[in-house]
């Protein structure tokens, strides 16, 4: 089967709002970092955020993405469905995370496989969670893991080009 020939049609994230989007090109835009999938601490007095680097037992911690997508809700009856009014109303997305970045008005990053056409640019770049959270089924009190880095704009490391020698 022959390539599809490439077009200079300009990206459809930078064409469409979210509400326009099809199911699959919102799909899309998961860039597989797993920040929305760790667990989140309100406080009951201040509704102040903590961040944990604990993973939601359904995170693969490999690859970063749910093992069970489809059916998650089976299992984790609580997982929140991002939609376009839910983006624009949760305060806990990272900020690197796309569906906020283009809720805000921005683009999307480098890294983002949309853009860079790898997958796994985006543990290259340290942006996913890859190597930096422990499963929930292991964890103990949430209270233990309390942490900063998913709610930070991550400092994204390009990764190093090959030289030939």
């Amino acid at each position: 089967m022959a390539a599809a020939p490439k077009t200079n049609a300009p990206a459809f994230w930078k064409t469409k709002t979210l509400e326009e989007m099809t199911p699959d090109e919102w799909e899309s835009l998961c860039d597989g970092c797993g920040r929305c999938c760790l667990h989140k601490l309100r406080d009951d007095d201040t509704q102040a955020l903590s961040f944990t680097n604990v993973a939601c037992r359904l995170l693969d911690l490999e690859s970063c993405g749910c093992s069970k997508y489809e059916r998650r809700h089976r299992y984790v009856p609580d997982c929140v469905r991002l939609t376009p009014a839910t983006v624009r109303e949760i305060d806990w997305l990272p900020p690197s995370c796309a569906y906020r970045r283009l809720a805000e008005g921005g683009d999307l990053a480098w890294w983002h496989p949309l853009v860079s056409g790898d997958p796994n640019t985006v543990h290259a770049a340290g942006i996913s969670v890859r190597g930096r959270v422990v499963s929930e089924r292991k964890a103990g009190p949430l209270e233990h893991h309390i942490v900063d880095w998913p709610g930070r704009l991550p400092r994204a490391r390009r990764p190093q080009k090959e030289t030939k020698e």
